[in-house]
This record gives structure tokens, sequence and C-alpha cells, in this order.
């Protein structure tokens, strides 16, 4: 990025109204990169900050990894194939880090934690789960199975499968008494406990 940054004619200033640091959530810097002159240069550098929180997210959060994965996947394979220009493949992404943002913002909103909200989201994963909570049963909900899972987490517990088959006992029957709809319950419990691996391998 830096070579291709310089010219023959000296340096280009990327983010002239940045004084120190940049954030890819600050709309002031995916508006310095709207504003770019050289178009490639715009989609490399937001595809590189894009990619990089999604592999934070491999770190943290399942769901939001795989949902922000294809999501970048999708609009690079479009750009790449001519199905979107710059400038339009630019503003995809600019969305992209924008429903970030508001990915957090809404965690900060509800009053969990990220590693909560990473539960949370597994158990809304399935369809219409959200209709069929008040959000507030949703957070209980959460930190009810968090806590149930720090609490029961051992060292190595996934690669026993009798530890595995325990915690998917114990998180059924949490679900189970919480009226869990039973149409979404086998992704929900699988979402869970992959969640739960991440959590313990980080």
């Amino acid at each position: 990025l830096l070579k291709a940054s310089i010219k023959s004619e000296g340096v280009i200033n990327l983010f002239s109204d940045v004084d120190t640091g940049f954030s890819l959530f600050d709309p002031k810097f995916l508006e310095e990169i709207a504003k770019m002159k050289e178009r490639n240069l715009a989609v490399e550098i937001l595809k590189k900050l894009l990619a990089e929180q999604v592999s934070l997210y491999r770190r943290t959060n399942l769901v939001k990894s795989e949902k922000f994965s294809d999501m970048l996947s999708r609009a690079m394979k479009a750009y790449l194939n001519g199905m979107l220009t710059n400038e339009e493949v630019i503003a995809e992404l600019q969305e992209m880090a924008k429903d970030m943002a508001n990915a957090h913002a809404e965690g900060d909103a509800l009053g969990l934690s990220d590693e909560e909200v990473a539960f949370y989201d597994a158990l809304t994963r399935p369809e219409a789960v959200k209709d069929f909570y008040q959000n507030e049963e949703l957070v209980s909900m959460t930190r009810e199975l968090t806590e149930m899972l720090r609490k029961n987490r051992t060292i190595d517990w996934q690669k026993k499968e009798s530890a595995r088959a325990g915690m998917r006992r114990m998180v059924k029957k949490l679900l189970r008494r919480h009226k869990y709809p039973p149409e979404g319950m086998e992704d929900a419990i699988s979402t869970v406990i992959g969640q739960c691996e991440m959590w313990t391998d980080h």
C-alpha cells in the first residue's frame, strides 16, 4: 500500500484531516477514503482493514465472523468479476464498516460484554427467535447461559467427547427451561458450542 501511494510527484496525503491515528469506524476516516482520487487504493485499504476486523471476530464472535466474512467475500468477488465499479464497491465496504460499528453499539446498548454478545448472537441466530421473546428475556437468558458455560468449562473440554456431550445437555436443558423454539434448538446449540470452543481456545 505504501509503494502504491508513492508516485513520481511525491507522497499522497491519504488522511489530511487525521492528526493522530484513525479508526475504521470513524465516519471522518471513511469520508477521507471516499474522497481519495486513487480509487483502486481506496478499495484495497478498506478491504484490508475490514479483513483485519473479520479476523478479530474469528477470535471472539463466531456469528459475526461468518456474517461479515461472507459479506466481504461477496463484495470483493463481485468487484473482481466486474459487477461492481470502484465507487460501488467502496460504498458497499463503507456500509459494511458502518454495520460493524452498529453491531458493536448494539452490544453496548444491551449492556452485554463482548463474550456475552457472542452468545446472544448465537441464541438469536435462528430465524424468528427475536420475535419469540421480549429482548429483556433474551438478555437474561444470555447472561445465564454465559455464566453457566463459564462455571463449567474445563481445560481441553472440547477434546473429550463425554465433556462435549455434557455441555450440550446443559445448554439444551437451559434452552428448554426458557421454552426456546424447538425448530431453532439444534442450530442454537451447535452455534453456542462452536462459540464456546472458540472462547476457550482464545
